[in-house]
């Protein structure tokens, strides 16, 4: 069927931290605070959960690629803007203010992965704890093979949360999903691959035209046997992980960070981490 100039019409939202396209079939969703290594925010995550409402409007999409502006597809919970840090947890708000805040990430991560069109990570630079838990919500992963990525939130003296492990273990297993939370360790984008947590792994200079060949080759398929294979996957997968709910993980992070050895892990952490800048 010839496509008409309604699906070829490129639709776009304003948001403050990210920004979103639509044209045809095609989506882009860009992680959009370059200054900041697209540190993630409570506004970046209530804009993420209402992009994927955003998204599933457009009836005609197929797929969105998901990315990062600048250096970087994200270098994690932004450690000033955290309902984890310090000066949150004394601020004075209600506590049922600061659960709902602690619900964002999970909430968001939900979203984007609940989303009809198939998503595709585009990875580079660093992927740091909740940047790596937006990559894992997506449904096809591809990374520049000099990406970096870490979980670095026991350092931090947190547990990890916006349903990171629930998804770690359904993709890289248990094993593996406890080593790389527990030691904090960096790994490359080829030990990535090797544990299934990537789909495809190429030169810098390659990932752009790779991503957007996957995404056409997608495009190209008939739509409806594509979007029942991908909520089939995703069902089976949540028949898989039965038991191991997210359910009010921002609790446990809150709870974690009222714990004055968490709070020293966090000091610490934050002191060494800018000491570097």
């Amino acid at each position: 069927m010839a496509e008409t100039s309604e699906t070829k019409q490129k639709d776009t939202r304003q948001f403050e931290t990210i920004k979103v396209e639509v044209e045809g079939p095609l989506g882009r969703l860009v992680l959009n605070r370059p200054e900041r290594l697209n540190a993630i925010n409570a506004t970046v995550l209530q804009e993420l959960a209402e992009a994927a409402r955003w998204f599933d409007t457009h009836r005609e999409l197929r797929v969105v690629i998901v990315s990062g502006a600048g250096r970087a597809f994200s270098a994690g919970a932004d450690l000033k803007d955290s309902p984890a840090a310090e000066g949150f947890a004394r601020s004075g708000r209600s506590w049922l203010y600061r659960r709902e805040v602690g619900q964002y990430g999970l909430r968001a991560a939900d979203a984007l992965e609940q989303m009809r069109a198939v998503t595709i990570a585009k990875v580079h630079g660093y992927a740091v704890g909740g940047g790596l838990v937006l990559v894992a919500v997506c449904d096809l992963r591809v990374a520049a093979d000099d990406t970096v990525f870490s979980i670095p939130e026991v350092d931090i003296g947190l547990p990890l949360a916006w349903g990171g492990i629930p998804r770690l273990v359904r993709e890289i297993g248990p094993a593996m999903a406890k080593e790389l939370v527990m030691t904090c360790r960096r790994f490359s984008a080829a030990e990535a691959k090797a544990i299934g947590f990537l789909n495809r792994v190429v030169a810098p200079a390659r990932l752009e035209a790779e991503v957007n060949q996957l995404a056409a080759e997608l495009i190209a398929k008939p739509s409806v046997p594509v979007a029942v294979t991908k909520e089939h996957v995703n069902a089976v997968t949540r028949v898989m992980g039965a038991g191991l709910t997210p359910f009010a993980d921002g609790d446990v992070l809150l709870a974690a960070a009222a714990d004055e050895e968490s709070r020293d892990s966090a000091r610490a952490y934050m002191e060494a981490t800018f000491k570097k800048k």
